[in-house]
């Protein structure tokens, strides 16, 4: 399968410091869809992005963990990437506490975090965007 021309273009603008370029670039890897699947490749680039502050990639990265059976470094990137308000995380920690891999401790500090950096994004900007549909754009 050769790179589609959206793969391309995510490859210039990761190269241009964009890390939702990389992270585009990690799913498509991870998936196959735009490219031949290489899920060393995603790692690499959902690190790279992580390591730039990109929540969803360390999101990711925290799955892959979780799939491989690492449940403590798996744990460890949701609490990092939750703490950036990352909801998804939040509700993966919530999961993996209720089925006994968090303990109660862990998860009320990942959930002190998580809601201190939901907090911190408020805005009265932020919360009209979201009421228009145009979170996305964010």
């Amino acid at each position: 399968k050769s790179e589609s021309r959206a793969f391309r273009l995510w490859s210039e603008a990761a190269e241009l410091g964009s890390t939702r370029a990389l992270a585009r670039m990690a799913d498509s890897c991870y998936s196959g869809k735009e490219v031949k699947q290489d899920k060393a490749k995603a790692l690499r680039h959902w690190e790279l992005a992580a390591m730039q502050g990109d929540a969803r990639s360390r999101h990711s990265l925290g799955f892959v963990e979780y799939d491989n059976g690492d449940h403590d470094r798996a744990v460890r990137h949701f609490f990092i990437s939750a703490g950036m308000g990352y909801n998804e995380s939040h509700k993966a920690i919530k999961h993996i506490f209720e089925i006994g891999h968090v303990t109660k401790q862990q998860y009320t500090e990942g959930l002190k975090e998580y809601q201190h950096a939901v907090e911190e994004m408020k805005s009265h900007e932020r919360e009209e965007t979201v009421a228009l549909g145009l979170s996305g754009c964010l």
